[in-house]
Formats: structure tokens, C-alpha cells, sequence
């Protein structure tokens, strides 16, 4: 799949449920109103589409919420896709399953994550302060997440971290992050707040420039350049003093669109070509008006030709409107 652009499309990322344990304040409002189910695809629905993409030549697939480990029975399509896995070549096939999570049940799932071919986690994890992280999460206790993580990294799962830079909320503590990171051997990945949804609160005021982020950074650690990647849009340094890795993520501060390979399915069948923008493709009325499989293969096909060349994400404090009236929970985290 080659958008208009000339960027081969080759990972996918899946929105299992709009659903969450939690209320993170960038992220959702506290009063959510959730989809009804009948508007939810059922796993199978998103196994089908998820096996056309793997057609079309994706290899990478990432399940997302919401928090996707709080859909019932979710284990059913890990494994279905884990068992496309190992069957990656040149002309197709899955090289990749990987899961971004707020580690809240990774406890009760790391060992099936593991058995069924998931290789890594991304875990939301913003601060280590158990009070931040209870009003950043609303809901949420620190010693829970943690527990996650370390049954993630017991089952033998990769683990990266991914913090979202709050203006003087976390800010303080991302040398008390990188370090914890590097003891335990996990990635680090700090994300500038997006201007997506509607929040309580005004935008510009948590909104942190990870350049300034970084210039910090290197005040206490050599950060040397890397040419790692994970297919996704973070630019990684390796941390000299601990052998880890930190990414940074800053769709605000410089768009990494030039190179983007990605698309987004949500919960309901809607794929956005780009999280930016509000250009969609409806796949439920072909699922359920029983459409076959060409029909499938040449809709994504056709959705891929209309991916935009970028977002336009601003954050200004004369208009604090979203840039995009969806939440992130909604497209998948």
C-alpha cells in the first residue's frame, strides 16, 4: 500500500474499545459517554479487517484502546493474530504485535500477551509519584500500574514507557524517570500533549515543549544519537550512563509526518488515514452488508489514496478548541 505521498503503509493500529479504567486528563473528560455496543465491531469483524491489512502488505499491527485490556475476551484476537506471526517475508505476512496499555490488568494478561506472540508493550505511565498519578488518572493507583509492568517484563515482554510531558505537573521528574528506566532495563518515550477532544482545562496550559524537555535532559545525561526505530514516529537517543534508550514524540514542536507509515482502525470499523486530520473510511456497512474480501482490499486501497501528507495540530492560547473533536481514546491511543 503506497499513500500519494510514496510512503509504503506497513503498520496498522487497531482501537479495540473506546472503553477505560481510566480518566487521564489529557486524554478524556471525566464524564465520558462510551459507544453503545451494537456500534462496537465484534472481534471477529476486527480480525477480519486486521487479516486485510496483512494482505495489503501490513506487517505491524498495534492493538489500542481506550485501555484494550478491558474488552471482554480480547485474548481471542491477540492470539488469532499472534498466529499470523513468524510467517513474515519479503511478500507479506505479520512481523510484528505489539500493545499500548495504561497497565492497569496487565497483572491478569502478561502471560497469555506473551504466549500469544505479543514481543512488546508500551505502558502509559506519566509520573512515579503515586499522588500525580492519582490526579493525572483520576482513578487510577501507581502501585497497580507498576505491579503490570513488572509481571510484563516477568513473562518476558519488552517494555517501554510512554510519559506525556505536563506542564508543571511531571516536568520535574523525567531525570527520576530515565533513571528508573535505565535500572529496569525499559525504553523511555516522552509525548507532547496533542490537541485532541474536548478536556477540562485549557490545553496551552499543560502543553510542554519537548525541546526544552530534552535541553534539560542533557544537563545530567549524554543522550548520543541512534539510528533505532520502531516503525513508529519517536526519535531515540541512546542514554550513555544507563545503555537504555529515550524517544521523543513532538507532533507540536516538529512534524514527523514526512515519513509516516501508519494508519488507524477504531473500535467501530472508521479508519483515519491520519490522527491529525478528520478524513475518514467507514468499513461496519461492508462487514455487515457481507462485502467480500476483494471488495474489502480494494476499499483500503482506495482509503490509503486519500491519506493526507500531515496534520496541522496547533496549540494557541487565543483559540483553545481541539484541532481534532475526537479524544485520543476514541482513534486509539
Amino acid at each position: 500500500m503506497i499513500d500519494p505521498f510514496g510512503r509504503s503503509i506497513t503498520y496498522l493500529r487497531v482501537s479495540v474499545t473506546d472503553r477505560c479504567d481510566l480518566r487521564c486528563v489529557y486524554c478524556m473528560s471525566e464524564d465520558m459517554t462510551f459507544l453503545p455496543k451494537p456500534d462496537v465491531l465484534t472481534l471477529e469483524e476486527l480480525d477480519r479487517l486486521c487479516a486485510a491489512f496483512i494482505r495489503l502488505g501490513t506487517d505491524k499491527i498495534r492493538i489500542t484502546g481506550g485501555e484494550p485490556l478491558v474488552r471482554r475476551e480480547v485474548m481471542t484476537l491477540f492470539r488469532s493474530l499472534g498466529a499470523r506471526l513468524g510467517n513474515h517475508t519479503a511478500n507479506g505476512g505479520l512481523r510484528e504485535l505489539t500493545l499500548t496499555t495504561n497497565g492497569s490488568q496487565l497483572t491478569r494478561f502478561a502471560g497469555d500477551l506473551a504466549a500469544a506472540g505479543v514481543g512488546r508493550v508500551n505502558v502509559s505511565l506519566d509520573t512515579l509519584d503515586p499522588a500525580v498519578f492519582a490526579s493525572i488518572t483520576r482513578w487510577g493507583k501507581l502501585e497497580k500500574t507498576l505491579d503490570g509492568i513488572f509481571a510484563a517484563k516477568a513473562a518476558g515482554l519488552a517494555v517501554k514507557i510512554n510519559a506525556v510531558a505536563l506542564k508543571g505537573v511531571n516536568e520535574h521528574e523525567f531525570d527520576r524517570l530515565l533513571a528508573w528506566c535505565g535500572e529496569h532495563g525499559f525504553d523511555l518515550c516522552l509525548i507532547e500533549t496533542m490537541p485532541l477532544g474536548d478536556i477540562e482545562g485549557q490545553r496551552s496550559d499543560q502543553y510542554l515543549p519537548l525541546s526544552q524537555v530534552r535541553a534539560r535532559l542533557r544537563k545530567n545525561w549524554r543522550l548520543e544519537d541512534t539510528d533505532y526505530q520502531t516503525g513508529g514516529p519517536a526519535r531515540y537517543f541512546t542514554v550513555a550512563e544507563t545503555g537504555g534508550r529515550i524517544g521523543f514524540i513532538t507532533p507540536m514542536t516538529h512534524n514527523f509526518c514526512e515519513s509516516c507509515n501508519r494508519v488507524r482502525l477504531t473500535c467501530t470499523g472508521t479508519l483515519y488515514m491520519c490522527l491529525g486530520q478528520d478524513d475518514a473510511a467507514d468499513f461496519r456497512p461492508l462487514l455487515r452488508g457481507g462485502a467480500s474480501d476483494d471488495e474489502i482490499d480494494a476499499a483500503i486501497v482506495s482509503a490509503i489514496g486519500r491519506k493526507p501528507k500531515g496534520h496541522d495540530f496547533v496549540i494557541d492560547r487565543r483559540d483553545e478548541a481541539p484541532s481534532v473533536s475526537r479524544h485520543m481514546s476514541v482513534t486509539g491511543g
